[in-house]
């Protein structure tokens, strides 16, 4: 049977969700829950994905995501197979970790948008977990963040709260939205009744008139498939390019200096490591750009610079820090 086809496009939103394979229980322990909540995170970071809503259980994820620059794909190839390696490097273990392909639901903005964000919130307390009442102290989740004062940057709450009728983000407007949670688990269509099954199946949540207009605009998916095979590469390295630059001048240097520069010089190893934090830039690519030899070498280098053993080129990153250099 044919794969279905990954519709990408700016600004899409999907309801994406995955197992353990065999239903293992990949995040039975708190421990591990935080290490894939802190990957999302950081696939949010590289992929400039807006997440307005996740939840991790004990052997399958949900996340409600907007992608601005359309590369769900690639994202979502660089956290699974980032957490699989983190986590079998942990355990000593290899093979899949995960079910095969993760689903993922094309959801129009708005009010379907928000309905997946109640119904992921309220995984736990579908699941026996927790009582609606104690909700908020489930920890592997965006709803857990709702309450808390310092949250990612790539987490917008708000959605949610404005889709529970158009709540603030402050003490009042979350409890009120606690009790609209409460009343969606006993009655809504994201709690415990026939509907919410819906939120996890078919290819689209939404209005009619969006699923046809993705159906009558299937000559965008075809495009945009077109465009993943052959031309994403060239797409991406045109950013990767305008945020190297951006990188070189805040640090006053240039292409030339990549060029004449030791290739383990302090400010190419705070420059790559930045470009890795915020883009989807391989390391074969920096090592070409910025002349530091092999992409193991630029894999070392800042593999050094996350432990600590590069005082020099923390400096320089705490410089670059202060920086937007995204593209």
């Amino acid at each position: 049977m044919a794969r279905k086809l990954r519709l990408e496009f700016p600004g899409a939103c999907y309801h994406v969700i995955n197992r353990g394979n065999y239903r293992a229980q990949v995040f039975a322990t708190e421990k591990t829950r935080a290490a894939f909540e802190a990957c999302v995170f950081e696939a949010c970071e590289k992929s400039g994905w807006l997440l307005h809503a996740f939840v991790v259980m004990n052997n399958h994820y949900h996340l409600a995501l907007e992608t601005p620059q359309g590369n769900l794909v690639a994202g979502m190839q660089w956290l699974q197979a980032t957490f699989a390696n983190r986590f079998n490097r942990l355990r000593g273990e290899r093979g899949h970790l995960f079910q095969g392909r993760y689903k993922s639901l094309l959801v129009e903005s708005g009010e379907a948008l928000g309905q997946v964000c109640h119904y992921v919130h309220l995984n736990p307390v579908r699941a026996g977990l927790v009582t609606v009442d104690d909700l908020a102290s489930y920890r592997a989740s965006s709803y857990w963040h709702l309450w808390q004062k310092k949250r990612p940057s790539c987490l917008h709450v708000e959605t949610a709260l404005t889709e529970a009728g158009a709540l603030a983000d402050t003490a009042a407007g979350r409890k009120a939205y606690a009790k609209f949670l409460a009343w969606q688990a006993t009655e809504g269509p994201a709690g415990k009744n026939k509907a919410y099954v819906s939120m996890s199946r078919g290819w689209a949540l939404g209005t009619q008139d969006f699923k046809t207009a993705l159906i009558k605009d299937h000559a965008l998916a075809e495009s945009s498939r077109a465009w993943e095979k052959s031309g994403v590469q060239e797409i991406q390295e045109t950013r990767w390019t305008a945020a190297l630059a951006s990188g070189l001048a805040a640090l006053g240097k240039s292409a030339e200096d990549a060029d004449t520069d030791l290739k383990s010089a302090p400010w190419k190893v705070a420059l790559a490591a930045k470009l890795k934090q915020t883009t989807q830039a391989n390391n074969r690519w920096l090592a070409e750009h910025l002349h530091m030899g092999t992409p193991i070498a630029v894999s070392h280098h800042t593999g050094q610079l996350r432990r600590g053993l590069n005082p020099a080129a923390a400096k320089l990153t705490k410089r670059l820090g202060t920086l937007n250099i995204k593209a």
